[in-house]
């Protein structure tokens, strides 16, 4: 209900993914005077699949998270959430206020057994393919635990949506060498070293090689992670919009841009910041996927497909298993006792 766009286009994306035998039935929470016409116009009045859950309230973009959960808790937001809670639902998504969805998911469901903080992931093209950002953006003020765990839990998550069966995981420094970087750095790094048998941790990594196919996961705080995300987002908005300038600028360019508009086309979908439909918050007891609150039925439905990927691939039960093995490994074993005389 508090998207940009509004829940019309969150029911013309769940038509769209319907007829996949993949995805499990669907519940739409909102108020049901809007959902209910709006499915009769779709054609998805009764279907087997589509349920409604009502809720009188809505979180909007402009109200303060920790207010308007205390305030509104009858919100279609709260209420999805609440689902997850009690198993009703395997997978939150919500395109509404993301502070808001952060703290709802937080205090709601609480953080999975040895995690202190929660960190959403976003996957970014590179080189060759794509790869995992975590923290984009939920955890600013990051400790090196902290990290390791981010780690973990990108890992596991590019696993699912990417395919990859051993993702390579690297951290983001400023430099390759040993020693390089701040404090919170070269301590994580010492971590992740002890953890090479739960993750396939590669070492740190410089900013030039993040766009390169040289690792799957790249783990920062989340202060770094979001500049990052949305630097990318704004270069990838000022190339196309330079390509399009420069093919334009005489007939002969236009004429070979109409050659190559497969490949352009290519090119624009790799960039699309909606292929894959939103972030993951991950870490927490369920699973929540927060999509762009400027979602099109296109991105919402991709959204959708990811999260039936999140329930076949039980993303949340591997990473718990992760998480305790790694912990294990980090935690010092307890002091001998003294031999008595």
């Amino acid at each position: 209900m508090g998207g940009d766009l509004g829940p019309a286009e969150v029911v013309e994306a769940v038509k769209l993914v319907l007829s996949d035998e993949s995805i499990d039935p669907i519940t739409l929470v909102g108020d049901q005077a809007v959902l209910l016409p709006l499915l009769s116009a779709a054609g998805l009045a009764g279907h087997p699949k589509v349920n409604v859950v009502h809720a009188s309230e809505v979180i909007t973009m402009e109200d303060k998270p920790l207010q308007a959960l205390k305030r509104k808790k009858d919100s279609s937001m709260v209420r999805a959430i609440d689902l997850v809670k009690s198993g009703e639902a395997r997978v939150t998504i919500s395109c509404g206020n993301t502070g808001a969805l952060m703290a709802g998911s937080t205090l709601r469901l609480r953080m999975m057994d040895g995690v202190d903080r929660p960190a959403l992931a976003a996957v970014i093209p590179r080189d060759g393919g794509y790869f995992i950002l975590i923290d984009a953006g939920a955890n600013p003020e990051a400790k090196p635990e902290h990290l390791v765990h981010n780690a973990i839990l990108g890992a596991n998550y590019a696993k699912v949506i990417l395919g990859v069966t051993a993702p390579r995981v690297g951290l983001i420094t400023i430099g390759t060498e040993e020693g390089k970087g701040n404090s919170l750095i070269t301590e994580t790094h010492e971590q992740l070293k002890k953890i090479t048998s739960v993750i396939n941790y590669v070492g740190p990594i410089e900013g030039f090689q993040v766009f390169r196919d040289t690792v799957d996961v790249v783990v920062c705080d989340g202060f770094v992670g979001n500049t990052l995300l949305k630097t990318w987002e704004s270069m990838a908005k000022f190339i196309t919009n330079l390509l399009k300038q420069e093919l334009q600028a005489n007939p002969l360019r236009m004429a070979g841009a109409v050659l190559a508009k497969g490949a352009f086309n290519a090119l624009k979908s790799r960039m699309n910041p909606d292929r894959y439909g939103g972030a993951p918050l991950l870490g927490v007891r369920g699973n929540i996927l927060k999509a762009h609150g400027s979602s099109n039925r296109h991105a919402l439905a991709s959204a959708i497909r990811a999260a039936a990927k999140i329930i076949r691939q039980d993303l949340y039960e591997h990473t718990a298993r992760d998480v305790a093995r790694a912990n294990s490994l980090l935690t010092p074993p307890p002091p001998e006792s003294p031999v008595q005389p």
